[in-house]
């Protein structure tokens, strides 16, 4: 499709210049009209066996799809999605087979009448490096983000884009993205509405809390100082050795938990991020927000830590719950980690089957990475809200996974299929029940994007999803069975009393 040209940042350390579009001029801005057909390049990063560097420095594009099969509309919502991948990786076309891309937003723009945007952003070292001052303060990927947005506030009306109805969208890493944009003040009054899908920043490893650490540990791999002299040595390394240089280490066991191995993320940098995310909330209280979570989102970090939970014919022996326990409690000692056990296997009996023990890891992780902060995150911003209002979800669609036990339920990522509508536009491989899921969630999601309610908009619904309110806490729980039973409320109230309250009554430990 057609699309303006201009230039769409500026990188901010790096001092890179990045365009939408080549131009036939040598300047870093334009104009004119291309026709935009191919992606380009994703942010340079590690591939996925962190062997290798891929992607390039030249990366911030934006890509942009508008209805199809329509006449010419103006004043269109706009949805601008945030990918995830730890902040570590990722691009805005997502994972490609058979050049059918993930996040292609065709389907949702069509189905949805609205602007679809995705865009890059620079993830890993290049991304997320700080040295805990002045003199490299991060959060660079979220300046990208921001800049985009802002891009979007001042262009979008020439795509037929409505610039003051912009949602923002995201999954993992893209979600607590999301929920940095609309906490930050430098986004004010650039969006209207929001969604967290399986990350919020309040999750464990949303914040870097020592990144002066781990850019002295990536100086010292590239043979760069640790002192003053550092940044400014690390400006002049190769930015693919820096990149390399910035791996996660992959052994984890439930004594040394992956989630505690992702250290390139976004920090308290004074500006970005002015404060601690609980305390920003009141930058959101006229943003719409929906905030959700998939019923097994910590399954995959829990194969990571315990391979044996996807065994069908072998056992997980109950030591690895105790050993997790104390692991994922590490930040308030180990007597917080007895009580974790406690809190997690006081339905087991005495003797729990496999099927439990291994469920009872998978929520655990679950609760502790992603459900947990969501729901804190959705009290947050319900307590805070002026105009905005809040919305809950579960999605419990159950893997397609052929490998995994009959016991799971949503994986990790497993919603992202649906939101951007693959069994629709892909059917080859997915039974009418998965169509149906993919269309409720466009509905939903595109609905709650033109009208900030999700059951008001041009796309029928299910079922009606009530809003998140302090005395009952609703939700809906998202699956090819909707009705009026998929309205619950009161999310797992026990684990996150448990976290929100016990547990962080314990004392800090106090780092070396």
């Amino acid at each position: 499709m057609p699309v303006s040209c201009e230039s769409m940042f500026r990188c901010f350390q790096a001092q890179l210049r990045s365009k939408i579009c080549e131009c036939t001029d040598s300047d870093s801005t334009c104009t004119g009209v291309l026709k935009a057909t191919d992606y380009r390049k994703r942010c340079m990063q590690l591939n996925l066996l962190a062997t290798d560097v891929v992607g390039s420095e030249d990366c911030l594009y934006l890509n942009i799809w508008i209805p199809q099969g329509r006449s010419v509309s103006t004043g269109l919502p706009v949805m601008v999605f945030i990918y995830g991948g730890g902040f570590l990786l990722g691009g805005g076309q997502g994972a490609n087979f058979l050049n059918n891309y993930l996040y292609d937003g065709q389907e949702i723009a069509d189905r949805g009448n609205v602007i679809v945007v995705t865009f890059n952003y620079r993830v890993g070292s290049l991304g997320f490096l700080s040295s805990g001052d002045a003199d490299a303060p991060g959060n660079y990927g979220l300046w990208d983000q921001h800049a985009a947005i802002s891009w979007v506030h001042r262009n979008i009306r020439n795509f037929g884009g409505n610039p003051d109805n912009i949602t923002i969208f995201g999954e993992s890493a893209g979600g607590a993205s999301v929920n940095f944009q609309i906490l930050s003040p430098k986004n004010k009054g650039l969006i209207r509405r929001a969604i967290s899908q399986s990350g919020v920043a309040l999750c464990p490893w949303a914040v870097n809390r020592n990144p002066r650490q781990y850019a002295e540990e990536i100086a010292r791999k590239v043979g760069c100082p640790t002192d003053s002299a550092m940044v400014a040595c690390l400006r002049r390394t190769d930015p693919k050795t820096v990149t390399l240089a910035g791996n996660v280490n992959f052994s984890a066991s439930a004594s040394h938990p992956i989630v505690h191995n992702l250290a390139l993320s976004p920090v308290i940098d004074g500006d970005f991020l002015p404060d601690e995310p609980e305390t920003l909330f009141g930058n959101a209280a006229d943003i719409d927000y929906i905030a959700g979570v998939n019923d097994m989102d910590g399954h995959i970090f829990a194969t990571l830590d315990i391979p044996s939970i996807n065994n069908a014919l072998g056992s997980t022996p109950v030591e690895e719950v105790r050993a997790l326990s104390v692991a994922l409690s590490k930040s308030r000692g180990p007597d917080a980690g007895i009580t974790t056990y406690e809190e997690y296997t006081v339905n087991w009996g005495s003797k729990p089957s496999d099927k439990v023990v291994k469920k009872t890891i998978v929520d655990m992780e679950t609760d502790y990475i992603f459900l947990v902060p969501t729901q804190a995150a959705l009290y947050l911003h319900s307590d805070h809200a002026k105009s905005g209002r809040t919305y809950s979800y579960l999605f419990s669609e159950p893997s397609r996974m052929p490998v995994f036990p009959v016991w799971m339920g949503a994986d990790h990522a497993d919603d992202l299929q649906y939101v951007f509508g693959k069994p629709l536009s892909t059917p080859l491989g997915y039974f009418p029940r998965h169509r149906d899921v993919a269309r409720y969630m466009i509905s939903y999601w595109t609905n709650f994007a033109q009208t900030g309610d999700p059951n008001k908009g041009e796309s029928s619904v299910p079922v009606t999803w009530p809003e998140f309110a302090s005395s009952g806490h609703q939700y809906i729980d998202i699956n090819n069975k909707m009705n009026r039973d998929s309205v619950k409320q009161m999310l797992r109230t026990r684990l996150v009393y448990y976290w929100t309250t016990v547990f962080a009554s314990f004392p800090a430990v106090q780092k070396s």
